[in-house]
């Protein structure tokens, strides 16, 4: 594994407290990210950059980007520019606004649906705050799209329940199937939920500052809830389709059954009734 190697400058703290906005949002099943080396890189992994007059952008593979400091004209410059590089792009984008204060003599503390108080924004820091805050904009998509594979699940299941037949589209099954796989892979593959970000392996001493962002958002919680849950929509549907396959297998079955029992009326017709000519 690579570590990121982001400059050791920080941001200028003041011994007033200073506030940035920081707004993540989620672009597209992937951002392509190479070539995008430039002089005022912070870090090379995940691509992190200044932009605007004092603010910064933390791009993630999974379509992830997490812009702080910016003005609203500046944070539309940025995602103009990233466009042409978003892989599928959502046509609804999953996002989120946080504030940052910056308090050089205070304590890091964070408190539900306040700022996050931290002494500085060095560059380690900066990217784990940047690290949560993605991963918690695409846990967001995810767990909306599972809430959207349920809700077709659920006709299905109470047509089975009510009549004690099983549904026949099983193509809208198989997408549902694939929906389910593709959010499976997007949080054990490309955003690893799980993992902690790179940067912990040269700044160790952020660790405790990574546990309690990722404790306050409930990363790991809602990935664990996600995982169940894509575990009950395939067995659901593998349950379903396996009925729906079983069905067809029967009346397959018994069309071949009746056209052999045709095939024996016809030659018992020519041998017995038929009137040769």
């Amino acid at each position: 594994m690579t570590a990121p190697q982001p400059s050791n400058n920080p941001l200028p703290v003041s011994a007033t407290p200073r506030r940035l906005t920081a707004r993540a949002i989620l672009l597209g099943e992937r951002i392509d990210t190479a070539g995008l080396e430039r002089s005022d890189m912070i870090s090379t992994n995940p691509i992190a950059f200044r932009a605007g007059g004092a603010g910064e952008v933390v791009l993630f593979r999974f379509g992830a980007v997490v812009l702080i400091g910016l003005s609203t004209v500046e944070e539309d410059e940025v995602l103009r520019g990233l466009r042409p590089r978003i892989v599928a792009p959502f046509a609804r984008l999953e996002d989120e606004t946080v504030t940052i204060e910056i308090v050089a003599d205070g304590e890091e503390q964070f408190v539900p649906g306040g700022p996050i108080c931290v002494r500085d924004l060095s560059p380690p820091r900066l990217l784990v705050i940047a690290d949560t805050l993605a991963k918690n904009v695409a846990l967001a998509r995810d767990e909306r799209d599972v809430s959207e594979v349920f809700n077709v699940i659920e006709p299905f299941a109470a047509q089975l329940a009510s009549t004690g037949r099983s549904p026949k589209n099983r193509r809208q099954m198989l997408q549902t199937i694939g929906q389910a796989l593709l959010v499976q892979q997007r949080i054990s593959g490309m955003i690893e939920v799980g993992e902690k970000p790179d940067v912990l392996w040269d700044h160790p001493q952020f660790e405790r500052l990574h546990a309690r962002l990722a404790d306050e958002y409930e990363l790991k919680e809602r990935a664990a809830a996600l995982a169940q849950k894509l575990s009950i929509i395939s067995a659901t549907t593998g349950a379903l389709t396996d009925l729906i396959d079983t069905q067809r297998s029967i009346r397959l079955e018994a069309t071949i059954v009746a056209l052999i029992v045709f095939e024996v009326i016809i030659t018992l017709y020519d041998l017995f009734i038929r009137v040769p000519r």
